[in-house]
């Protein structure tokens, strides 16, 4: 009896588990995998003025004909526009992702270092600028680097220039505004990560005679790497396709992906090009997620 009761407890463990696993499978499939496939398929059709979907398979005459169009990758490939914007959204998403580490670390590590009760006051702080509009923070930047803005005003008021500088719809203005925009997906993981850190580990090395700086570059760092690449990878990827930071604050000479993409759908209206050209973006963004993954479970099988 005893025997049958732990059998039916343990099958109803299993069912249970296997529910609670297929419900976000089942929310993953019908939001990402199956828009995805419908992206690809469309990739693959005519343009079509009366369809935008495009058509891949056509029936005369009772005879069916799959046509598969793979004349957008391949004008994707040889096209240097696409290819200087694919190369450009990767270079600026890249070195936004450095400056969101070199700023976000320090804050982050304070932050674990923290007094307990101070925590949550920095903590509000990282959070707060997510309680405005996203629009709102980045037009914000057009009146702080703008000729007549906020900085130029106060850098002659201070006698560092003579003449405005300009900064907006340059590089620069975007890779700022990017840097503001993510930089909290960069410090969130960090401090999960520095806050459990075991404090143990820095006072066996600085009573084995190491400074600081060794103890940081020795033990800080390496106990932190997964928050490193979580934060790398929730800035990196979002960043590659980004629309608004570009489209407000870039200028010609900051074309991203996101803004072709944008041109092709709803400018050119031809939808299986834009299609292409989103199924390549999102193969990019694999790359760097099969990385952390691989990373990931490198780290589950040392600890085992």
């Amino acid at each position: 009896m005893k025997n049958k009761l732990l059998h039916a407890c343990s099958l109803r463990w299993i069912t249970g588990r296997r529910v609670v696993i297929a419900v976000p499978f089942l929310w993953l499939t019908c939001a990402f995998l199956i828009p995805f496939l419908i992206v690809a398929r469309i990739s693959f059709t005519e343009s079509d003025s009366g369809n935008p979907f495009g058509t891949l398979m056509t029936m005369v005459e009772g005879v069916i004909t799959l046509k598969v169009k793979i004349s957008n990758y391949l004008f994707i490939a040889q096209d240097d526009l696409y290819v200087l914007t694919y190369l450009s959204s990767l270079k600026y998403a890249a070195i936004t992702t450095v400056l969101c580490l070199a700023i976000g670390y320090p804050f982050a590590y304070f932050m674990a270092r923290a007094k307990p009760t101070l925590r949550p006051v920095l903590m509000m702080m990282v959070m707060l600028p997510f309680w405005t509009s996203f629009l709102l923070r980045i037009y914000a930047w057009k009146g702080i680097l703008a000729n007549n803005g906020i900085l130029n005003h106060f850098l002659i008021s201070i006698g560092a220039i003579t003449e405005p500088l300009h900064m907006m719809n340059t590089p620069f203005s975007l890779v700022i505004g990017m840097t503001y925009a993510y930089l909290p997906f960069m410090i969130l993981p960090l401090y999960a990560n520095l806050v459990k850190m075991d404090i143990r580990f820095l006072e066996a090395a600085a009573d084995l005679g190491a400074t600081p700086l060794q103890t940081f570059w020795r033990i800080t760092v390496p106990l932190s790497k997964s928050g490193i690449i979580a934060g790398s990878m929730l800035v990196f990827i979002p960043a590659v396709g980004e629309y608004v930071i570009p489209e407000l604050l870039g200028g010609p000479e900051t074309l991203m992906i996101g803004h072709v993409l944008w041109d092709e759908f709803f400018t050119n209206n031809d939808w299986p090009m834009a299609s292409a050209v989103t199924v390549v973006v999102i193969l990019l963004i694999l790359v760097p997620m099969a990385i952390f993954n691989k990373y990931q479970a490198e780290q589950a099988e040392g600890r085992a």
